[in-house]
């Protein structure tokens, strides 16, 4: 009547089939959680490649420091023109903070209407599209004052041979400068820092 063998064959070619069918769904998923963590990973390193580049490149270059001397032989203001780095993006001065180390303390100053113990300001040297306080083109030029008597006890100012630091800090990194007063200051009205 019935063939034991072709019975046991039919048994083992289902059995052997759904183990093929499972196999197959588990490198199917498999592949698909690979897939997306490749494509995650990918897109998380060129976020993080980008950032890297902006923090090299997006920052500001300081072109000069001027100091401005006041009647009684210390610098009183200290003006910064700043322009872009090569290469960098858009900068927005109005986020951008400046820490003071001065002779006597140090201070974070944000930007502001006046230069104050708090508060710094920005003001135009050129300006190519009328962008201020953003840095757009490489050629804009902007400067910011800090208010140095301010900034030192008693407001007596940066007196001779004084040394300073300033650093910029805008939303891609940091840019330090150190600065020393000339050491004389008697009949200058500025000085270069």
């Amino acid at each position: 009547m019935f063939d034991t063998e072709s019975t046991d064959r039919g048994q083992v070619g289902i059995g052997t089939l759904i183990v093929f069918i499972a196999m197959v769904l588990v490198a199917a998923i498999a592949a698909g959680v690979l897939i997306n963590t490749a494509g995650f990973l990918q897109s998380k390193s060129e976020q993080t490649g980008q950032e890297s580049s902006a923090q090299v490149t997006d920052r500001v270059r300081v072109a000069s420091t001027v100091g401005v001397v006041g009647n009684d032989d210390s610098v009183h203001l200290v003006n910064l023109t700043v322009m872009k780095s090569s290469g960098a993006g858009d900068i927005n001065l109005s986020t951008a903070t400046v820490e003071w180390l001065g002779p006597d303390d140090g201070t974070i100053l944000t930007a502001g209407d006046s230069a104050t113990d708090s508060a710094f300001t920005v003001s135009t040297i050129k300006d190519i599209d009328d962008t201020k306080p953003v840095l757009v083109n490489q050629e804009d030029r902007f400067r910011i004052t800090l208010d140095a008597a301010a900034l030192t006890d008693d407001s007596h100012g940066l007196k001779e041979s004084e040394d300073f630091t300033i650093k910029v800090i805008t939303s891609a990194g940091a840019v330090t400068y150190h600065h020393k007063v000339p050491p004389t200051l008697t009949d200058q009205k500025a000085v270069e820092l």
